[in-house]
């Protein structure tokens, strides 16, 4: 029997950016079976000409961790346990980051932020539009 996972997306807004700076994420469920791949959506708007995109994992009653930071010049760095399944590609042009995540596991379920901020490192919960991982029967 097939697991399937439904994928929410939140409410929006960019914490601690400056004006005329956020990140969007389409309000879209998408259903995702276990073992499959998946992308989840980020666009962002910035005037800084070298931004630095995040992504982090909430899983429930935990604190967001980090995932991986893209940057406009190929930096790539990504958390030990994320290294796997795990990867972005920063699109400076199209104004996204979005994240791929192979082999969809249960164990994937959280909440998925994705930051023009390093967010986690402040102790502030950011309010970014994120991502929601629910098993369905």
């Amino acid at each position: 029997m097939r697991n399937w996972l439904i994928l929410h997306v939140l409410a929006a807004c960019c914490f601690g950016c400056r004006a005329g700076e956020n990140v969007i994420q389409p309000t879209e469920d998408v259903m995702v079976v276990e073992g499959q791949p998946t992308t989840l959506t980020c666009l962002f708007d910035t005037t800084d000409q070298s931004p630095y995109l995040f992504w982090y994992k909430q899983q429930a009653n935990g604190k967001p961790m980090f995932m991986l930071r893209r940057d406009k010049f190929g930096v790539k760095e990504t958390a030990t346990e994320f290294k796997d399944r795990f990867d972005a590609l920063l699109n400076f042009t199209a104004k996204s980051v979005p994240l791929t995540i192979q082999r969809v596991q249960l164990s994937d379920s959280a909440v998925y932020y994705c930051a023009l901020k390093p967010t986690v490192t402040t102790g502030i919960q950011p309010p970014y539009k994120k991502y929601r991982f629910h098993t369905c029967p």
